[in-house]
């Protein structure tokens, strides 16, 4: 089956960013692009736009928001295979269920406000946190992701020894789809109470944890294909500053998200939630499973 890349569009200028973005990753995938629309609004307050256009009120602004979209995909890429949808739907439960046959989700994130602007839309977590594929969300100023994935380093945040492979199989995935190199980043935090007394011991805890994340870091990358420019780096801090430090010049961040079977709400984790609020790159969430 040929999965789709999917991309959400609410009529924004954040929601034709990601159109952008989406396109450019099918295209590269030879993939078909998925567009939905999913809103009630239009149930309860266009039913007399409705009435005068004389479609049903789920379509009506929806569809005018579809035919922009599709537009602007096939101006980038004509040859582009492209199916719409208008969901009568909460957003977020619409794009995450229609997530299940995708390859890849594409979402845009809006500042709410002056203060707040650094911060991610509700629909755009809620669907990081639930979709069942992996999902973009084109994090940082506009004039970097303007018109599909810029020429940056993808930069992977390795998790521990029991991290999933599906993160890291996306991550080169898209190194090798841009041409651009792979950088695994693992985070490592020196004891609180290390030993200090004598200066021979000094320094003995820390460097274990170091060593410890690069063997975590020469684990996970083992079975990279040949061929693609990787660089492995250890940092020591607290793993969501120093994967949002890394986003600073890169053209993609991406960190995996434990899935639990059984378990409800949010399932992101507390590193991938911190870096897609502030993360100055978009942010891939990839799922792992167990």
């Amino acid at each position: 089956m040929d999965l789709p890349v999917l991309v959400g569009v609410d009529g924004s200028e954040e929601s034709l960013r990601a159109v952008d973005w989406a396109a450019e990753e099918a295209a590269l995938r030879g993939a078909p692009l998925r567009l939905v629309h999913a809103s009630l609004w239009e149930r309860y307050e266009g039913s007399l736009i409705a009435q005068e256009v004389g479609k049903p009120v789920e379509e009506v602004m929806g569809q005018d928001i579809m035919d922009t979209a599709e537009r602007r995909a096939h101006r980038h890429h004509p040859g582009l295979r492209l199916t719409t949808s208008v969901l009568p739907d909460e957003p977020s439960f619409g794009l995450v269920r229609e997530s299940s046959t995708a390859r890849l989700l594409v979402v845009g994130c809006r500042g709410r406000n002056a203060v707040t602007e650094l911060l991610l839309g509700s629909v755009s977590l809620s669907v990081a946190a639930r979709a069942h594929c992996p999902v973009i969300v084109l994090r940082g100023e506009p004039g970097n992701t303007a018109a599909g994935p810029v020429p940056g380093r993808v930069v992977l945040g390795v998790a521990g020894k029991d991290a999933g492979p599906a993160a890291v199989r996306f991550a080169a995935e898209e190194a090798a789809l841009r041409g651009v190199p792979l950088e695994a980043v693992r985070a490592w935090r020196r004891p609180a109470h290390g030993t200090t007394g004598h200066p021979l011991l000094a320094g003995g805890p820390a460097q274990a944890h170091e060593q410890e994340a690069a063997e975590t870091l020469e684990e996970a990358l083992r079975d990279l294909p040949e061929g693609l420019e990787q660089r492995r780096r250890t940092a020591e801090g607290h793993a969501r500053d120093v994967l949002v430090d890394a986003s600073r010049d890169a053209g993609l961040l991406v960190v995996g998200a434990r899935r639990r079977s059984g378990r409800f709400g949010l399932q992101l984790g507390r590193v991938a939630h911190g870096v897609l609020h502030h993360a100055a790159c978009p942010v891939a969430v990839v799922p792992e499973t167990g």
